[in-house]
């Protein structure tokens, strides 16, 4: 089947129960796991429709010259995937799992869409800019680079950052650049060999707390413990201080850093058996509530159920 949004129309796969569906979730992709076919989302399209939820997954839009996908169109996408799961599945609770980016693309979309809840993987409370910062830091820490290897880093990104911005000429920030290339902790810093123009990157400045705010339904945030990539403590005094009117659960999730896998593997036979535990107790409660009336509550930007087109997928 594809999901169409507008022109796009986008690969996907529903993976349904054997008998009536009980929940069903729309998966969101982290930065560059942008396939249906990728482990974390194949791993829920085998664990959830045995539990009675069904479980729908699409492409990821595709990058045009080389940016990322704005966070909107990623929500438009999901907005969409949602209008299609309610046709398929009726009135039972229906709701959105993202990872990574997936997580702010996912809550963006349930500030903005009747959603009856959240899955969050690895999900920054921070800005993007603010969060590559942190990470970039930590892959230094890690690799056994010191302080003043951490200060240049900082500044280096620092002067990316407001080049993007508009602040700094590109030749300015190039001739940067091209100075720190022979550093050794350089690939870790994971910032291009050439400065791309002003306003590339449109989400560096995200906010998500607003979006925080502006929930209401239920909430699972997952963390790897070691996550280098998430400064989670700062996350979650957002998500307490933003969410309010949500109900938030937290599970950390022992020997997992950034993915639900232990010893930060990339395969299947990797999953945490504590994230896929603390996932189907957590849907199973919110699978037995009466279920928000959702009828009328239309399309979402560019897409609707209509929109879906039976290919031969599942």
């Amino acid at each position: 089947m594809e999901l169409t949004v507008g022109e796009q129309h986008l690969p996907a796969i529903l993976d349904l129960p054997v008998g009536p569906a009980r929940g069903a979730l729309a998966v969101l992709h982290g930065s560059h796991a942008g396939a249906r076919s990728y482990f974390l989302y194949e791993h829920l399209a085998r664990l959830l429709p045995p539990a009675g939820v069904a479980v729908l997954r699409h492409d990821r839009r595709p990058r045009i010259d080389g940016r990322d996908v704005p966070l909107s169109a990623q929500s438009d996408d999901a907005a969409a995937a949602l209008d299609v799961l309610r046709r398929r599945v009726g009135d039972v609770p229906v709701g959105l799992w993202g990872f990574s980016q997936g997580a702010w693309a996912a809550a963006l979309t349930a500030s903005r869409h009747p959603v009856d809840f959240l899955v969050l993987v690895g999900c920054s409370g921070v800005s993007p800019a603010r969060q590559m910062r942190y990470g970039t830091a930590e892959q230094l820490r890690r690799h056994g680079y010191g302080d003043a290897d951490l200060a240049e880093l900082d500044r280096l990104r620092g002067v990316a950052e407001t080049c993007l911005r508009g602040g700094l000429p590109r030749a300015v920030a190039q001739a940067e650049l091209d100075a720190a290339v022979g550093r050794p902790w350089f690939p870790l810093a994971f910032l291009p060999r050439k400065v791309p123009e002003p306003g590339t990157w449109a989400d560096m400045d995200f906010d998500p707390e607003p979006v925080f705010a502006a929930l209401s339904c239920p909430v699972l945030l997952c963390y790897g413990e070691t996550d280098a990539w998430t400064p989670i403590e700062e996350s979650l005094a957002v998500w307490h201080r933003a969410a309010r009117a949500a109900e938030l659960t937290v599970a950390r999730l022992a020997g997992c850093d950034h993915a639900p896998t232990l010893h930060e593997a990339d395969d299947l036979t990797a999953i945490s058996p504590q994230y896929e535990e603390a996932l189907l107790h957590w849907l199973e409660g919110r699978l037995s509530r009466p279920v928000r009336d959702v009828a009328g509550s239309g399309s979402g930007p560019g897409g609707s159920a209509s929109d879906a087109r039976p290919s031969g997928g599942r």
